[in-house]
Protein backbone atom coordinates (compact mmCIF):
# COMPACT_ATOMS: atom_id res chain seq x y z
CA UNK A 1 0.00 0.00 0.00
CA UNK A 2 1.26 3.46 -1.01
CA UNK A 3 2.09 5.56 2.17
CA UNK A 4 1.85 9.02 2.32
CA UNK A 5 5.48 11.31 1.42
CA UNK A 6 5.27 13.36 4.42
CA UNK A 7 4.93 9.64 6.39
CA UNK A 8 7.55 8.51 4.46
CA UNK A 9 10.46 11.03 4.92
CA UNK A 10 8.84 12.07 8.49
CA UNK A 11 12.41 13.17 10.19
CA UNK A 12 14.34 10.88 12.72
CA UNK A 13 16.69 13.07 14.08
CA UNK A 14 17.25 16.94 14.78
CA UNK A 15 19.20 17.06 11.55
CA UNK A 16 16.27 16.29 9.46
CA UNK A 17 14.17 18.71 10.50
CA UNK A 18 13.29 21.25 8.06
CA UNK A 19 13.64 24.88 9.89
CA UNK A 20 12.85 25.20 13.33
CA UNK A 21 16.47 25.91 14.02
CA UNK A 22 16.09 27.54 17.15
CA UNK A 23 14.17 24.84 18.92
CA UNK A 24 16.61 22.13 17.53
CA UNK A 25 19.52 24.09 19.36
CA UNK A 26 17.72 24.18 22.60
CA UNK A 27 16.23 20.49 22.67
CA UNK A 28 19.91 19.03 21.73
CA UNK A 29 21.75 21.21 24.50
CA UNK A 30 19.22 20.12 26.88
CA UNK A 31 19.53 16.46 26.02
CA UNK A 32 23.49 16.68 25.77
CA UNK A 33 23.49 18.77 29.43
CA UNK A 34 20.92 16.89 30.61
CA UNK A 35 18.88 19.40 31.78
CA UNK A 36 15.72 18.04 29.80
CA UNK A 37 12.24 20.06 31.50
CA UNK A 38 9.53 17.73 32.82
CA UNK A 39 6.50 19.68 30.23
CA UNK A 40 7.05 21.56 26.65
CA UNK A 41 4.39 22.77 25.19
CA UNK A 42 5.06 23.11 21.34
CA UNK A 43 3.12 25.69 19.16
CA UNK A 44 2.58 26.51 16.02
CA UNK A 45 0.36 26.18 13.01
CA UNK A 46 -0.27 22.75 11.59
CA UNK A 47 2.38 20.52 9.24
CA UNK A 48 4.85 22.61 10.85
CA UNK A 49 7.13 19.92 12.62
CA UNK A 50 5.29 19.73 16.54
CA UNK A 51 4.43 15.69 16.88
CA UNK A 52 7.64 15.20 14.74
CA UNK A 53 9.91 17.35 16.85
CA UNK A 54 8.03 15.66 20.10
CA UNK A 55 9.00 12.08 18.63
CA UNK A 56 12.72 13.13 18.44
CA UNK A 57 12.77 14.72 21.57
CA UNK A 58 11.20 11.35 23.15
CA UNK A 59 14.17 9.43 21.33
CA UNK A 60 17.17 11.95 22.50
CA UNK A 61 15.56 10.96 26.07
CA UNK A 62 15.72 7.25 25.57
CA UNK A 63 18.53 6.92 22.95
CA UNK A 64 20.88 4.12 24.22
CA UNK A 65 23.42 5.46 21.26
CA UNK A 66 26.63 6.86 21.81
CA UNK A 67 27.41 10.46 20.92
CA UNK A 68 25.15 12.87 19.09
CA UNK A 69 21.48 11.97 20.10
CA UNK A 70 19.17 11.01 18.76
CA UNK A 71 21.00 8.18 16.72
CA UNK A 72 18.16 7.11 14.85
CA UNK A 73 19.65 3.61 14.89
CA UNK A 74 19.46 2.14 18.13
CA UNK A 75 16.95 -0.27 19.00
CA UNK A 76 14.78 2.49 21.52
CA UNK A 77 14.82 5.13 18.39
CA UNK A 78 13.76 2.53 16.42
CA UNK A 79 10.60 1.21 18.64
CA UNK A 80 9.92 4.46 19.33
CA UNK A 81 9.61 5.07 14.95
CA UNK A 82 7.39 1.95 14.71
CA UNK A 83 5.16 3.28 17.38
CA UNK A 84 6.14 0.36 19.55
CA UNK A 85 7.80 1.78 22.67
CA UNK A 86 6.25 1.01 25.65
CA UNK A 87 7.20 4.51 27.66
CA UNK A 88 6.09 7.11 24.97
CA UNK A 89 2.99 7.20 25.36
CA UNK A 90 0.63 9.26 22.18
CA UNK A 91 -2.72 10.95 23.23
CA UNK A 92 -5.03 12.43 20.91
CA UNK A 93 -6.89 14.92 22.98
CA UNK A 94 -9.35 15.44 20.21
CA UNK A 95 -11.45 11.84 20.84
CA UNK A 96 -9.66 11.90 24.72
CA UNK A 97 -10.60 14.99 26.24
CA UNK A 98 -12.75 14.03 29.32
CA UNK A 99 -11.83 14.08 32.90
CA UNK A 100 -11.99 10.05 32.85
CA UNK A 101 -9.00 10.15 30.31
CA UNK A 102 -6.80 12.51 32.06
CA UNK A 103 -7.74 10.74 35.40
CA UNK A 104 -6.79 7.31 33.35
CA UNK A 105 -3.23 9.60 32.54
CA UNK A 106 -2.41 10.41 36.40
CA UNK A 107 -2.81 6.55 37.14
CA UNK A 108 -0.25 5.43 34.30
CA UNK A 109 2.29 8.01 35.65
CA UNK A 110 2.60 6.54 38.68
CA UNK A 111 4.45 3.54 37.36
CA UNK A 112 7.98 3.90 36.64
CA UNK A 113 9.21 3.40 32.68
CA UNK A 114 9.59 -0.19 31.63
CA UNK A 115 12.71 -0.10 29.59
CA UNK A 116 13.85 3.77 28.96
CA UNK A 117 15.38 6.12 30.92
CA UNK A 118 12.20 8.28 30.46
CA UNK A 119 8.06 8.15 30.13
CA UNK A 120 7.03 10.42 27.69
CA UNK A 121 3.62 11.55 27.07
CA UNK A 122 2.86 13.28 23.82
CA UNK A 123 -0.71 15.08 24.14
CA UNK A 124 -1.70 16.16 20.76
CA UNK A 125 -4.05 18.75 19.73
CA UNK A 126 -4.00 19.96 23.91
CA UNK A 127 -6.61 22.66 23.23
CA UNK A 128 -9.47 20.46 22.80
CA UNK A 129 -9.39 18.80 26.42
CA UNK A 130 -12.27 20.02 28.52
CA UNK A 131 -12.11 22.46 31.62
CA UNK A 132 -12.47 19.68 33.46
CA UNK A 133 -10.04 17.78 32.14
CA UNK A 134 -7.35 20.57 32.15
CA UNK A 135 -8.41 20.99 36.02
CA UNK A 136 -7.04 16.97 36.39
CA UNK A 137 -3.89 17.52 35.12
CA UNK A 138 -2.85 20.82 36.90
CA UNK A 139 -1.00 18.73 39.68
CA UNK A 140 0.21 16.42 37.08
CA UNK A 141 2.16 18.41 35.13
CA UNK A 142 2.85 20.60 37.66
CA UNK A 143 4.77 18.01 39.86
CA UNK A 144 5.25 14.81 38.18
CA UNK A 145 7.59 12.13 39.03
CA UNK A 146 11.63 12.91 37.73
CA UNK A 147 11.13 10.07 35.46
CA UNK A 148 7.86 11.46 33.46
CA UNK A 149 8.20 14.25 30.66
CA UNK A 150 4.88 16.00 29.11
CA UNK A 151 5.08 17.56 25.46
CA UNK A 152 1.65 19.44 24.47
CA UNK A 153 1.36 20.24 21.12
CA UNK A 154 -1.55 22.89 19.59
CA UNK A 155 -1.92 24.99 16.91
CA UNK A 156 -4.64 27.03 19.21
CA UNK A 157 -1.95 28.10 22.52
CA UNK A 158 -4.77 31.28 23.09
CA UNK A 159 -7.31 28.36 24.05
CA UNK A 160 -5.30 27.25 26.75
CA UNK A 161 -5.75 28.21 30.46
CA UNK A 162 -3.15 30.42 31.82
CA UNK A 163 -2.59 27.64 34.65
CA UNK A 164 -1.23 25.13 32.19
CA UNK A 165 0.95 27.75 29.80
CA UNK A 166 2.84 28.85 33.13
CA UNK A 167 3.87 24.54 33.79
CA UNK A 168 5.38 24.58 30.55
CA UNK A 169 8.40 25.57 28.69
CA UNK A 170 6.85 26.99 25.58
CA UNK A 171 8.14 26.23 21.84
CA UNK A 172 6.49 28.59 18.87
CA UNK A 173 7.42 26.82 15.24
CA UNK A 174 7.64 29.22 12.76
CA UNK A 175 6.35 28.91 9.30
CA UNK A 176 9.15 26.99 7.32
CA UNK A 177 10.62 29.27 4.64
CA UNK A 178 9.36 28.41 0.80
CA UNK A 179 14.14 27.96 -0.06
CA UNK A 180 13.62 25.32 2.39
CA UNK A 181 10.46 24.19 1.04
CA UNK A 182 12.38 23.79 -2.27
CA UNK A 183 15.32 22.33 -1.42
CA UNK A 184 13.41 19.34 0.53
CA UNK A 185 10.70 19.12 -1.87
CA UNK A 186 13.93 18.47 -4.73
CA UNK A 187 15.76 16.14 -2.52
CA UNK A 188 12.42 13.49 -2.66
CA UNK A 189 12.16 13.89 -5.99
CA UNK A 190 15.62 13.27 -6.94
CA UNK A 191 15.05 9.92 -4.27
CA UNK A 192 11.67 9.28 -5.54
CA UNK A 193 13.20 9.36 -9.37
CA UNK A 194 10.85 12.67 -10.43
CA UNK A 195 12.44 14.89 -12.64
CA UNK A 196 11.02 18.21 -11.36
CA UNK A 197 11.67 22.17 -12.53
CA UNK A 198 12.28 24.35 -9.91
CA UNK A 199 9.47 26.58 -10.92
CA UNK A 200 7.26 24.07 -9.99
CA UNK A 201 8.27 23.29 -6.56
CA UNK A 202 8.13 26.86 -6.32
CA UNK A 203 4.51 27.05 -7.20
CA UNK A 204 3.64 24.39 -4.45
CA UNK A 205 6.02 25.89 -1.86
CA UNK A 206 3.93 28.93 -2.56
CA UNK A 207 1.20 27.18 -1.81
CA UNK A 208 1.88 25.05 0.87
CA UNK A 209 2.27 28.78 3.11
CA UNK A 210 5.06 27.26 5.08
CA UNK A 211 3.56 24.47 6.23
CA UNK A 212 6.00 21.24 5.01
CA UNK A 213 2.96 18.45 5.39
CA UNK A 214 0.98 20.57 2.91
CA UNK A 215 3.89 21.15 0.68
CA UNK A 216 4.46 17.10 0.39
CA UNK A 217 0.87 16.39 0.08
CA UNK A 218 0.49 18.45 -2.80
CA UNK A 219 3.95 17.00 -4.02
CA UNK A 220 2.32 13.83 -3.64
CA UNK A 221 -0.33 14.03 -5.27
CA UNK A 222 1.47 15.97 -8.56
CA UNK A 223 3.66 13.19 -8.39
CA UNK A 224 1.24 10.89 -8.56
CA UNK A 225 -0.14 12.30 -12.42
CA UNK A 226 3.65 13.40 -13.31
CA UNK A 227 4.95 10.35 -15.12
CA UNK A 228 8.30 11.12 -14.04
CA UNK A 229 8.46 14.73 -14.79
CA UNK A 230 6.75 18.01 -13.09
CA UNK A 231 6.54 21.21 -14.81
CA UNK A 232 4.67 24.47 -13.56
CA UNK A 233 2.06 23.65 -16.01
CA UNK A 234 1.36 20.47 -14.21
CA UNK A 235 1.08 21.86 -10.86
CA UNK A 236 -1.28 24.46 -12.07
CA UNK A 237 -3.46 21.97 -13.27
CA UNK A 238 -3.47 19.70 -10.21
CA UNK A 239 -3.38 22.57 -7.54
CA UNK A 240 -6.94 24.64 -10.41
CA UNK A 241 -4.62 27.33 -10.24
CA UNK A 242 -4.03 29.78 -13.25
CA UNK A 243 -0.65 30.77 -14.37
CA UNK A 244 0.75 34.17 -14.34
CA UNK A 245 -0.16 35.27 -18.39
CA UNK A 246 -3.92 35.26 -17.28
CA UNK A 247 -3.58 37.52 -14.35
CA UNK A 248 -1.43 39.57 -16.37
CA UNK A 249 -4.25 39.70 -18.66
CA UNK A 250 -7.57 40.03 -16.76
CA UNK A 251 -5.39 42.77 -14.75
CA UNK A 252 -4.43 44.87 -17.55
CA UNK A 253 -8.27 45.11 -18.97
CA UNK A 254 -9.57 45.99 -15.55
CA UNK A 255 -6.51 48.42 -14.94
CA UNK A 256 -8.28 50.35 -18.76
CA UNK A 257 -11.67 49.72 -17.96
CA UNK A 258 -12.64 46.98 -20.32
CA UNK A 259 -15.15 44.93 -18.48
CA UNK A 260 -16.35 42.97 -21.31
CA UNK A 261 -12.75 41.78 -22.22
CA UNK A 262 -12.03 41.36 -18.36
CA UNK A 263 -15.13 38.91 -18.12
CA UNK A 264 -14.36 37.15 -21.33
CA UNK A 265 -10.73 36.47 -19.63
CA UNK A 266 -12.37 35.11 -16.09
CA UNK A 267 -14.53 33.04 -18.08
CA UNK A 268 -11.80 31.49 -20.53
CA UNK A 269 -9.11 30.62 -17.49
CA UNK A 270 -12.62 29.53 -14.94
CA UNK A 271 -14.03 27.56 -18.17
CA UNK A 272 -10.56 24.54 -18.04
CA UNK A 273 -12.27 23.94 -14.24
CA UNK A 274 -10.47 26.32 -11.81
CA UNK A 275 -11.57 26.32 -8.35
CA UNK A 276 -13.13 30.40 -8.45
CA UNK A 277 -12.05 30.95 -4.79
CA UNK A 278 -8.11 29.28 -5.14
CA UNK A 279 -8.48 32.14 -8.68
CA UNK A 280 -9.11 35.00 -6.46
CA UNK A 281 -6.45 34.11 -3.61
CA UNK A 282 -3.96 33.92 -6.77
CA UNK A 283 -5.40 36.97 -8.71
CA UNK A 284 -4.61 39.14 -4.62
CA UNK A 285 -1.05 37.71 -4.82
CA UNK A 286 -0.49 38.83 -8.38
CA UNK A 287 -1.42 42.58 -7.48
CA UNK A 288 0.66 41.51 -4.17
CA UNK A 289 3.54 41.09 -6.58
CA UNK A 290 2.56 44.19 -8.95
CA UNK A 291 2.94 46.36 -5.10
CA UNK A 292 6.13 44.71 -4.60
CA UNK A 293 7.37 45.89 -8.08
CA UNK A 294 6.78 49.35 -7.36
CA UNK A 295 8.69 49.91 -4.68
CA UNK A 296 11.56 47.19 -5.00
CA UNK A 297 13.81 47.32 -7.74
CA UNK A 298 15.13 43.37 -7.61
CA UNK A 299 11.72 41.47 -6.53
CA UNK A 300 12.92 37.91 -7.33
CA UNK A 301 12.98 36.60 -4.06
CA UNK A 302 9.93 38.34 -2.73
CA UNK A 303 7.53 37.50 -5.47
CA UNK A 304 8.86 33.86 -6.17
CA UNK A 305 8.35 34.04 -10.02
CA UNK A 306 10.17 33.57 -12.56
CA UNK A 307 12.29 36.04 -14.41
CA UNK A 308 10.21 35.76 -17.48
CA UNK A 309 7.23 36.70 -14.98
CA UNK A 310 8.98 39.06 -13.14
CA UNK A 311 9.72 41.17 -15.92
CA UNK A 312 6.02 40.71 -17.20
CA UNK A 313 4.91 42.27 -13.60
CA UNK A 314 7.46 44.71 -13.67
CA UNK A 315 5.91 46.27 -17.20
CA UNK A 316 2.59 45.87 -15.82
CA UNK A 317 3.44 47.69 -11.97
CA UNK A 318 4.84 50.59 -14.48
CA UNK A 319 1.65 51.42 -16.14
CA UNK A 320 -0.92 50.45 -13.06
CA UNK A 321 -1.25 53.54 -10.74
CA UNK A 322 -0.97 52.91 -7.03
CA UNK A 323 -5.08 53.79 -6.46
CA UNK A 324 -5.36 51.27 -8.88
CA UNK A 325 -3.51 48.62 -7.44
CA UNK A 326 -4.58 49.00 -3.83
CA UNK A 327 -8.54 49.29 -4.84
CA UNK A 328 -7.56 45.52 -6.43
CA UNK A 329 -6.04 44.38 -3.28
CA UNK A 330 -8.45 45.81 -0.98
CA UNK A 331 -11.85 44.48 -2.98
CA UNK A 332 -10.60 41.19 -3.71
CA UNK A 333 -9.73 40.51 -0.78
CA UNK A 334 -13.54 41.44 0.10
CA UNK A 335 -15.12 39.67 -2.13
CA UNK A 336 -12.73 36.64 -1.41
CA UNK A 337 -14.09 36.86 2.64
CA UNK A 338 -17.77 37.10 1.25
CA UNK A 339 -16.99 33.92 -0.55
CA UNK A 340 -16.65 32.00 2.32
CA UNK A 341 -19.76 31.49 2.61
CA UNK A 342 -21.28 32.12 -0.94
CA UNK A 343 -22.55 29.33 -2.63
CA UNK A 344 -22.24 31.44 -5.89
CA UNK A 345 -18.37 32.89 -5.47
CA UNK A 346 -18.01 33.25 -9.10
CA UNK A 347 -21.03 35.97 -9.32
CA UNK A 348 -19.43 37.77 -6.61
CA UNK A 349 -15.82 37.84 -8.58
CA UNK A 350 -18.02 39.02 -11.28
CA UNK A 351 -19.16 41.71 -9.60
CA UNK A 352 -15.89 42.73 -8.67
CA UNK A 353 -14.42 43.31 -11.80
CA UNK A 354 -17.50 45.35 -12.93
CA UNK A 355 -16.67 47.64 -10.05
CA UNK A 356 -12.50 47.32 -10.35
CA UNK A 357 -13.33 47.87 -14.12
CA UNK A 358 -15.76 50.86 -13.44
CA UNK A 359 -13.38 52.72 -11.27
CA UNK A 360 -10.95 52.48 -13.72
CA UNK A 361 -12.89 54.60 -16.39
CA UNK A 362 -13.52 57.52 -14.11
CA UNK A 363 -11.35 60.05 -14.89
CA UNK A 364 -9.73 62.56 -12.28
CA UNK A 365 -12.20 65.90 -10.94
CA UNK A 366 -12.07 68.93 -12.85
CA UNK A 367 -14.18 72.17 -12.00
CA UNK A 368 -16.75 72.72 -14.82
CA UNK A 369 -15.27 76.06 -14.90
CA UNK A 370 -11.88 74.81 -15.87
CA UNK A 371 -13.41 72.82 -18.49
CA UNK A 372 -15.81 75.65 -19.76
CA UNK A 373 -12.12 78.16 -19.95
CA UNK A 374 -10.22 74.94 -22.43
CA UNK A 375 -13.35 74.65 -24.35
CA UNK A 376 -12.87 78.65 -24.88
CA UNK A 377 -9.77 78.75 -25.68
CA UNK A 378 -9.50 76.02 -27.58
CA UNK A 379 -12.21 77.54 -30.31
CA UNK A 380 -11.66 80.58 -32.89
CA UNK A 381 -13.51 83.45 -31.41
CA UNK A 382 -15.70 85.18 -33.53
CA UNK A 383 -18.32 87.79 -33.51
CA UNK A 384 -21.86 87.33 -33.33
CA UNK A 385 -24.32 89.87 -35.53
CA UNK A 386 -25.08 91.65 -32.54
CA UNK A 387 -21.21 91.95 -31.42
CA UNK A 388 -20.56 89.55 -29.15
CA UNK A 389 -18.66 86.39 -28.60
CA UNK A 390 -21.21 82.91 -29.18
CA UNK A 391 -19.40 81.54 -26.93
CA UNK A 392 -20.98 83.64 -23.94
CA UNK A 393 -24.24 83.13 -25.40
CA UNK A 394 -23.69 79.66 -24.95
CA UNK A 395 -22.37 79.55 -21.51
CA UNK A 396 -24.85 77.18 -20.30
CA UNK A 397 -24.34 74.39 -23.69
CA UNK A 398 -23.94 70.82 -22.25
CA UNK A 399 -20.42 69.72 -21.07
CA UNK A 400 -19.43 65.89 -19.67
CA UNK A 401 -21.19 65.40 -16.64
CA UNK A 402 -24.40 67.91 -17.32
CA UNK A 403 -26.64 64.67 -16.61
CA UNK A 404 -25.24 64.87 -12.92
CA UNK A 405 -26.82 67.57 -10.43
CA UNK A 406 -24.69 70.72 -10.50
CA UNK A 407 -24.72 73.67 -7.98
CA UNK A 408 -23.07 77.15 -8.29
CA UNK A 409 -20.49 78.31 -5.77
CA UNK A 410 -20.95 82.23 -4.28
CA UNK A 411 -17.33 82.70 -5.92
CA UNK A 412 -18.38 82.22 -9.58
CA UNK A 413 -17.10 78.51 -9.65
CA UNK A 414 -19.53 75.94 -10.89
CA UNK A 415 -18.53 71.91 -9.48
CA UNK A 416 -20.32 68.63 -11.12
CA UNK A 417 -21.12 67.96 -7.24
CA UNK A 418 -21.27 64.22 -7.71
CA UNK A 419 -18.00 63.63 -9.37
CA UNK A 420 -16.53 66.17 -7.13
CA UNK A 421 -17.37 64.00 -3.75
CA UNK A 422 -16.50 61.05 -5.53
CA UNK A 423 -13.20 61.58 -6.66
CA UNK A 424 -13.10 62.96 -2.95
CA UNK A 425 -14.05 59.79 -1.39
CA UNK A 426 -11.77 57.85 -3.71
CA UNK A 427 -8.53 59.52 -2.13
CA UNK A 428 -9.85 59.18 0.87
CA UNK A 429 -10.36 55.56 0.75
CA UNK A 430 -6.98 54.99 -0.44
CA UNK A 431 -5.71 56.99 2.61
CA UNK A 432 -7.78 55.38 5.37
CA UNK A 433 -9.83 51.68 4.90
CA UNK A 434 -13.16 53.06 7.08
CA UNK A 435 -13.50 56.09 4.61
CA UNK A 436 -16.35 54.05 2.60
CA UNK A 437 -18.67 54.40 5.38
CA UNK A 438 -18.61 58.35 4.47
CA UNK A 439 -18.80 57.90 0.87
CA UNK A 440 -21.27 55.66 1.06
CA UNK A 441 -23.61 57.00 3.02
CA UNK A 442 -23.83 60.91 2.14
CA UNK A 443 -23.31 63.36 -0.26
CA UNK A 444 -22.22 66.64 -1.44
CA UNK A 445 -25.35 69.11 -1.59
CA UNK A 446 -23.21 72.54 -2.02
CA UNK A 447 -20.11 74.46 -2.49
CA UNK A 448 -19.96 78.20 -1.02
CA UNK A 449 -16.92 80.57 -1.33
CA UNK A 450 -15.73 79.76 2.23
CA UNK A 451 -17.69 76.57 3.49
CA UNK A 452 -19.20 73.03 1.51
CA UNK A 453 -22.08 71.23 3.06
CA UNK A 454 -22.16 67.47 3.46
CA UNK A 455 -25.48 65.32 3.86
CA UNK A 456 -25.47 62.23 5.80
CA UNK A 457 -28.10 59.42 5.96
CA UNK A 458 -27.63 59.06 10.19
CA UNK A 459 -26.50 60.37 13.23
CA UNK A 460 -23.48 57.51 12.63
CA UNK A 461 -22.40 58.79 9.90
CA UNK A 462 -22.27 62.40 10.80
CA UNK A 463 -20.25 61.25 13.77
CA UNK A 464 -17.53 59.55 11.44
CA UNK A 465 -17.69 62.32 9.14
CA UNK A 466 -17.02 64.79 11.84
CA UNK A 467 -13.88 62.70 13.33
CA UNK A 468 -12.38 63.02 10.02
CA UNK A 469 -13.30 66.39 9.39
CA UNK A 470 -9.62 67.71 8.71
CA UNK A 471 -8.52 64.93 5.76
CA UNK A 472 -12.05 66.06 4.06
CA UNK A 473 -11.28 69.41 4.14
CA UNK A 474 -7.65 68.66 2.78
CA UNK A 475 -8.96 66.52 -0.31
CA UNK A 476 -11.88 69.29 -0.88
CA UNK A 477 -8.84 71.64 -0.75
CA UNK A 478 -6.73 69.64 -3.13
CA UNK A 479 -9.84 68.84 -5.53
CA UNK A 480 -11.28 72.44 -5.63
CA UNK A 481 -7.82 74.83 -5.15
CA UNK A 482 -9.29 76.57 -1.83
CA UNK A 483 -9.50 75.77 1.68
CA UNK A 484 -13.07 75.49 2.78
CA UNK A 485 -14.87 74.75 6.33
CA UNK A 486 -17.23 71.81 6.24
CA UNK A 487 -20.62 71.70 7.34
CA UNK A 488 -22.73 68.67 8.40
CA UNK A 489 -26.53 68.79 7.59
CA UNK A 490 -28.76 65.44 8.24
CA UNK A 491 -31.03 63.94 5.74
CA UNK A 492 -34.32 65.02 7.71
CA UNK A 493 -32.57 69.09 7.70
CA UNK A 494 -32.92 68.75 3.64
CA UNK A 495 -35.82 67.34 3.24
CA UNK A 496 -37.81 70.24 4.83
CA UNK A 497 -36.15 72.39 1.93
CA UNK A 498 -37.66 69.95 -0.80
CA UNK A 499 -40.62 71.96 -1.62
CA UNK A 500 -38.35 74.93 -2.17
CA UNK A 501 -36.04 73.20 -4.26
CA UNK A 502 -38.81 72.17 -6.34
CA UNK A 503 -40.20 75.80 -6.79
CA UNK A 504 -36.74 76.83 -7.81
CA UNK A 505 -36.40 73.91 -10.43
CA UNK A 506 -39.50 75.15 -11.56
CA UNK A 507 -38.83 78.67 -11.82
CA UNK A 508 -35.88 77.46 -14.22
CA UNK A 509 -37.81 75.23 -16.28
CA UNK A 510 -40.38 77.98 -16.99
CA UNK A 511 -37.14 80.32 -18.04
CA UNK A 512 -35.23 78.28 -20.30
CA UNK A 513 -39.16 76.80 -21.99
CA UNK A 514 -40.98 79.99 -21.59
CA UNK A 515 -44.49 77.94 -20.39
CA UNK A 516 -45.77 77.75 -17.37
CA UNK A 517 -44.93 74.56 -15.01
CA UNK A 518 -47.18 74.19 -12.02
CA UNK A 519 -45.69 71.79 -8.66
CA UNK A 520 -48.62 69.11 -8.00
Amino acid sequence: MHKALYRTYRPETFEEVLGQEHIVRILKNQINSDTAGHAYLFCGTRGTGKTTMARILAKGLNCLGEGERPCGECSACKSIKEGTYLDVIEIDAASNNGVDNIRELRESVKYPPAAGRKKVYIIDEVHMLSSGAYNALLKTLEEPPEYVVFILATTEPHRLPATILSRCMRLDFKRVPERKLIKGMADICLREGIEAEENALRIIAANADGSVRDGLSILDQCISGAEGKLSPADVLEFLGASGEETFVRLTDSVIKGKTAEAITVLGEALADGKDVRQFMRDWVNHYRNLLMTKFIKDPGDIINLSAENTDRIRKQSDSAGLEDINRGILELSRTLNEARWSTQPRILLEVAIVKLCGASEKKPYESRERLRKNKEEALPVRESPSGENPLKEKKNEALPGDDLRQEKASGGEEYDLNALWRAVFEDGEAAKGSFYIIGSSSRLIGVEEDSFTVETSSEHVRIHAENNRELLEELMEKHTGKRRAMKLAAVKETERDEGAGLERAAAEAEKLLGVRVEIK
